[in-house]
């Protein structure tokens, strides 16, 4: 059975309080010449105890009233997130509980002004975003009041710019609302078995005269011949591989390349593959590219536009397809995304 420490300590002095005492009665009778050795024992063993309980009680009562105003100390903090049991002269449990919980909350705190940065920097980057378009708006107003609503031609061409500005806000409103539905889980996804290939070279002829500007050519890694069949919400996942082959578009070198490719992963599951030799990606930024309004590009001008929404997205559409989505770069050499998909029957 196994002692308390708190019960050791009290044995172990009193055993040697006992011990000297006896020791030191021994010596002074026999410089006195008495026989006491019949009653050693007995004394010893009174004095053993009445030792034990002393120091018991004095000891633990020392201990136990600083044990406590610690635990009053700490009472200031939240109840749910200190351990409550009853008060213990255990200094060494006590010490360890408590470098636990300061360890958990000195991580607790790190998490919390990560996060405080993040929503700062979200504000900003919110912030700068609506402001720009909406001061556009607001300059071609005041430009109409102060006088060139006269001017037809004036007018027209200055309306034209408002409504861009107005279709730009409400582009970002709706991305944001996209984010939010899908991070509540309110967005409800359409399932379908759908052919993938088909939908990929779809996309591609959209985006052919785009590629063409800076002579991208926009090709599968191979000839499927055969239909890759997957099931997933067909609307969705076209708007996340737009968005994953417009921004390799954007950030691809001159006369470059955009790939997609398939590969099967185990029996269920199939790995599409969009890969370029663009820009690429600083190792720095690789962790961050899919948050909201998170850009590569740090320049006041950002010589590419989009709303620095669409990478969030894709992140989220693939996630509530309970999918996951990767991404592997090389600074100066390209890039490759990819994502996982269920094979349909």
């Amino acid at each position: 059975m196994k002692i308390s420490k708190k019960y050791r300590f009290a044995a172990s002095t009193a055993f040697l309080i006992a011990l000297f005492s006896v020791l030191g009665l021994v010596a002074f009778h026999y410089v006195l010449k008495e026989s006491i050795s019949g009653w050693l024992l007995l004394y010893f063993v009174i004095l053993f105890f009445i030792s034990y309980i002393i120091l018991q009680y004095r000891v633990e009562k020392f201990i136990y009233l600083r044990i406590k105003k610690i635990y009053n100390d700490v009472s200031v903090l939240y109840e749910k997130d200190f351990p409550q049991p009853s008060v213990t002269t255990d200094l060494e449990g006590l010490t360890k509980e408590v470098e636990r919980y300061v360890n958990d909350k000195k991580t607790e705190i790190e998490s919390l002004n990560i996060r405080e940065n993040y929503r700062k920097e979200f504000m900003g980057n919110v912030s700068h975003e609506l402001k720009t378009p909406l001061f556009t708006v607001q300059s071609y107003i005041l430009t109409l009041l102060d006088g060139a609503l006269d001017d037809k031609k004036v007018r027209k061409e200055y309306l034209k710019r408002a409504s861009k500005g107005v279709e730009r806000l409400a582009y970002i409103v709706n991305e944001l609302d996209l984010i939010a539905k899908l991070e509540i889980g309110g967005l409800v996804l359409k399932k379908e078995n759908f052919n993938i290939i088909e939908l990929v070279q779809s996309i591609f002829d959209l985006l052919e005269m785009k590629a063409a500007k800076k002579n991208i050519s926009l090709v599968f890694d191979k000839e499927y011949k055969e239909p890759i069949i997957v099931n997933a919400d067909k609307e969705r996942i076209e708007q996340v591989l737009t968005n994953l082959i417009v921004n390799s578009i954007k950030y691809g070198r001159k006369e470059g390349t955009t790939e997609v490719g398939f590969d099967n992963i185990g029996k269920n599951k199939i790995l599409l593959r969009i890969t370029d030799n663009g820009e690429g990606i600083l190792q720095e930024n690789l962790k961050r590219i899919f948050e909201r309004f998170y850009r590569v590009d740090k320049s006041g001008s950002r010589k590419e536009g989009g709303s620095g929404l669409g990478l969030s997205i894709v992140k989220h559409i693939v996630e509530a397809h309970k999918e996951k989505i990767y991404v592997e770069s090389q600074y100066g050499i390209g890039s490759e995304f990819s994502f996982t998909l269920e094979k349909g029957k």
